[in-house]
């Protein structure tokens, strides 16, 4: 269905292929997963399939691709869309419409099926994908998660034969990805749809794969084999594999239910009482397995453009002027940074949260974390004064973020958004920099060298809209870091980042919190809650069900409960680093 003959790509004013020689066939009815660290060239594989590498993307594609028969060389994107079905990295690029409902329908109009068609696949897809409540919804009304399921229904309606998937779980939450890989699992077995995916939270997807492919450094050959096969050699890799090796079993486990067959003895020598939290400031994560620095990778759909109001409003400007470096000092020391208290927002006729409480102190780390829409966005939007209370109380080192000015404000708070491109103006990662540095008031080269410590070997010269969801991030969180605020927000920050990226980033995080900066972020990564956060917060339908100590509260919930800690159970284990520890 899918092959590739020798197939090479240049980008234009870049020396050397981003993919190289890559030669491989994935067949009708196959769900092939590609594998690799950041950079690696994993998008321009997949957007060779759908045609968008080169003809929208521009540069040199030398070799041959072909799709159902079908010449991606003379054949343009248009031409492959009755085949082929694309989901890119971002989610708010693929829309058209603006209602979910219209957005289903949308690719069927497309290509002319007839309106009874259409509305027995909308119907369809909406209830594969837990979508019916939200189907008059405007789009811009849902969150992160909400919006990558619409994206991925609107795909699914026009029943391609191919789809090809660049991270298509990213912002869902545990139960939701499940759906959406039972989804796809079931067009492969049932209806023999062939897919192609990318996603670097492998923890979720690996067991569902026929095969994988990896892509081990930029350049390098690409090797095709099946899961064990490949996770053998593999520089990325999930907890339950890590796991595997640190116990010495073979052959590695690829799903908790593996692993949890063979962890017998290794319960009986963890017999002992657990080590002391990992998630301590300062205690160094888990090293990753080396993998090669990132390269720069084009971005398959042209960035949505920022909104200048919103990105000022992030970064403490005030009218078209910069803040005078150093003019507001830092709030004095307080025994909380953060205290909400009986918080009620409301977005139109939607109560988005419900009397909710939390408290941030000096050096803490909170994970916020629940199903789509549960509300922790709207809770980080609170807390940086982005949305106002309609009830209860919003408190940010003593001053009510909504009706503190903004260039007073990023003294206090810095919220790393979901989309980090709200937050990038400028036309070069050296002029975004250069911005971060004047408006924090601190020495030039600040931004430049956090840039560098989270993912290295970004040009100046790139312009943000050219790099990765994962780089993206990355200049975004230096941006926001530049002004040390003693209490940093981030919304997803793992979206798009490999295994060594997020090992950096929470080595980061680690540094702040050890210098007393409070650190609350929502996520639906339970790894990375497992191994950075101090507390976690689980958010339902606007209120706070649960909050505790991260052991107490994700070992004991089948969802938000990280590899190790199912593997593991009933012990206090969450992570391989602390189950390393232990047995040295």
């Amino acid at each position: 269905m899918i092959r590739f003959e020798d197939v090479s790509v240049t980008y234009d004013g870049v020396a050397e292929p981003s993919v190289r020689g890559v030669d491989f066939e994935v067949p009708e009815g196959e769900l092939v997963l590609l594998v690799g660290p950041s950079g690696v060239g994993k998008s321009t594989v997949l957007g060779a399939v759908s045609g968008l590498v080169p003809h929208f993307t521009g540069g040199t594609l030398r070799g041959r691709v072909t799709v159902a028969g079908r010449d991606t060389r003379t054949h343009k994107p248009r031409e492959l869309a009755d085949v082929v079905g694309t989901v890119g990295q971002d989610p708010l690029s693929h829309f058209v419409t603006d209602t979910v409902e219209d957005e289903l329908a949308y690719g069927m109009e497309s290509l002319g099926l007839a309106p009874a068609v259409m509305r027995r696949r909308v119907e369809e897809t909406l209830d594969l994908l837990s979508l019916a409540d939200l189907r008059d919804r405007p789009i811009a009304t849902l969150s992160g998660g909400q919006q990558q399921r619409v994206a991925i229904g609107s795909v699914l309606t026009p029943h391609p034969r191919v789809l090809v998937l660049d991270e298509p779980t990213s912002a869902l939450d545990p139960g939701a990805a499940e759906e959406v890989l039972a989804v796809l699992q079931r067009l492969v077995h049932d209806l023999g749809t062939t897919v192609l995916m990318a996603e670097h939270r492998l923890e979720r997807v690996v067991q569902y794969a026929d095969r994988l492919a990896l892509l081990p450094a930029p350049g390098a050959p690409l090797t095709l084999g099946t899961p064990a096969e490949i996770m053998a050699v593999s520089p990325v890799r999930p907890p339950v594999v890590d796991l595997g090796r640190l116990a010495g079993w073979s052959p590695l486990p690829l799903t908790v239910r593996d692993a949890r067959r063979r962890a017998g003895p290794l319960r009986e020598r963890l017999s002992t009482p657990a080590p002391p939290d990992p998630t301590a400031p300062g205690t160094p994560p888990l090293s990753p397995s080396p993998s090669p620095s990132p390269s720069l990778s084009l971005s398959q759909a042209p960035a949505r453009p920022t909104t200048p109001l919103l990105s000022r409003l992030l970064r403490g400007r005030v009218g078209h002027g910069r803040r005078a470096p150093g003019t507001t000092p830092p709030p004095p020391p307080s025994p909380e940074v953060a205290v909400v208290d009986s918080l009620a927002v409301r977005r139109g006729r939607v109560e988005a949260l419900r009397r909710v409480d939390l408290a941030a102190g000096p050096g803490e780390t909170i994970a916020l974390m629940g199903r789509n829409g549960a509300g922790k966005s709207t809770l980080l939007g609170a807390l940086v004064g982005l949305v106002e209370p309609a009830a209860g109380s919003v408190r940010v080192g003593g001053a009510a973020p909504h009706r503190t000015a903004p260039r007073d404000l990023v003294r206090r708070v810095g919220l790393v958004p979901q989309e980090p491109r709200d937050l990038l103006y400028a036309d070069t990662v050296a002029g975004e920099c250069a911005a971060a540095d004047e408006d924090a008031g601190a020495a030039a080269g600040t931004c430049r060298a956090l840039v560098s410590e989270l993912l290295p070997d970004i040009a100046d010269d790139t312009h943000p809209r050219d790099l990765s969801e994962g780089q993206r991030l990355a200049l975004a969180l230096a941006v926001v870091l530049t002004a040390r605020p003693p209490l940093l927000l981030l919304d997803e920050p793992t979206r798009g980042l490999d295994y060594a990226a997020k090992a950096r980033l929470v080595t980061v995080l680690r540094g702040l919190a050890a210098e007393g900066h409070a650190i609350v972020l929502a996520t639906h990564d339970v790894e990375l809650a497992a191994e950075l956060a101090d507390r976690v917060v689980i958010l339902a339908d606007g209120e706070v069900v649960a909050d505790g100590p991260t052991a107490e509260v994700v070992v004991a919930s089948p969802s938000f409960a990280p590899q190790v800690a199912k593997i593991l159970a009933p012990g206090p284990w969450l992570t391989v680093a602390q189950v390393g520890r232990a047995l040295a």
